[in-house]
Formats: C-alpha cells, sequence, structure tokens
C-alpha cells in the first residue's frame, strides 16, 4: 500500500520544526527534570519525531539533522514517535513548507506513484486517494501513462488536467499525518496513543 523507498527501514535524517531548549512550557515539572527537546519530520517516511539533543547543540527550523544510528552530533537519541496534534503550534506551522521541500527533493519518488500505482480494491484505484482526483481524472492518468510513462511533475501537468501535481502529493501527505485518511501511501501508519506514550 504505501510507496516507500524498499531499502530503508528507519529515517537517517530529519528536518527541525521546533526547537524547545527548556521542553513543553506546559510540562510542570520541576526545571531540572525537564529535558530540551526537538520536534522533527523524517525525510523519508515523514514520520513525526521528538528528539533529545546533545548537551549544548542548537538548532534552526527546517534544519536537516542526521538522526541514523551511527555518527550523530547534534542529537542523543530519537525519543519517540509522536502525532499531528503533540506538535506545537510551531512545528505545525513550519511542517508544510519541510514536507514541500522534500517532495521537491525526492520528485522521482512521487513520479513513479503516478506512473506505478495500483487498484486498492476492485472498486478503488489508488490514485483516487489524491485529493482532487476522481474516476475521470484517474482514467485520464491511466491512459496517459500507457501512452508513455510520466517524467515530471510538470510533464503530468502538460500531459493532464492536474495542474499542480507537487501540491496534490503534499496536501495528501498532510493529511496521513493528521490522521485524516484510512490509507497511508506515502507515510509510515500512526502511532497510537499507547506507543506515543513510551519513552
Amino acid at each position: 500500500m504505501t510507496q516507500r523507498p524498499p531499502t530503508k527501514k528507519f529515517e537517517e535524517y530529519s528536518y527541525v520544526l521546533d526547537y524547545l531548549p527548556r521542553g513543553y512550557p506546559e510540562d510542570t515539572r520541576p526545571i531540572y527534570k525537564k529535558e530540551p527537546l526537538v520536534q522533527a519530520v523524517g525525510d523519508t517516511y515523514f514520520t513525526l519525531l521528538e528528539l533529545v539533543p546533545r548537551k549544548g547543540a542548537r538548532f534552526e527550523q527546517q534544519e536537516s539533522i542526521f538522526i541514523g544510528r551511527d555518527r550523530r552530533d547534534k542529537i542523543d537519541h530519537v525519543k519517540r514517535r509522536i502525532t499531528f496534534d503533540v506538535l506545537t503550534s510551531t512545528a505545525r506551522s513550519e511542517l508544510p513548507f519541510v514536507i514541500e521541500t522534500l517532495v521537491e527533493r525526492s520528485e522521482r519518488r512521487f513520479v513513479d506513484f503516478f506512473n506505478n500505482a495500483r487498484p486498492l480494491t476492485t472498486r478503488m484505484h489508488s490514485l483516487e486517494l489524491l485529493p482532487g482526483i476522481g474516476k475521470k481524472l484517474m482514467w485520464d492518468l491511466l491512459e496517459e501513462r500507457r501512452k508513455a510513462p510520466f517524467t515530471s511533475f510538470q510533464d503530468i501537468a502538460e500531459r493532464t488536467s492536474i495542474r499542480a501535481p507537487k501540491e496534490i502529493i503534499v496536501k495528501r501527505i498532510l493529511n496521513e499525518l493528521g490522521g485524516e485518511d484510512k490509507y497511508n501511501l506515502f507515510t509510515r501508519k500512526p502511532v497510537t496513543e499507547k506507543e506515543q506514550g513510551r519513552s
């Protein structure tokens, strides 16, 4: 179901959405018990993450940081996966811009989705899960890709009535991160409340 690069199982890089040097403002614990946190989104599966930085590390919004298992220079550890509703207002406002950047950088991956998407059921095609794509447009896409595979977002826009394929992908990813969809095309299955509570 999910259109993912097949070789990676974990996020290796993430993008900073918000840096909280004193932790969450609503945390009522004594100051000595609080820890600095970073809210971030992974660059492959768009996983929303809570990270614990190394002592003395500082961050800027939309900064790319390495979170793989080796060679972490600014992050001590990944604390947990989080849901959209845990994001701060700053993180929520940054998220669309970061997702747009990531989609632009991985254009081939998403063009391949238009080329290779398959039916979900006998009555529903995965292309129809993209915002604004109904039956008629879905059939148009299938007909065009039969003639020749799409090569870019611009090619899709020129050969179909989809004028902004990148924006459609961005919107779909944001909807999935917000938990608004039953199917996940591009993101990991949302974390449960129980999983989210784990450190």
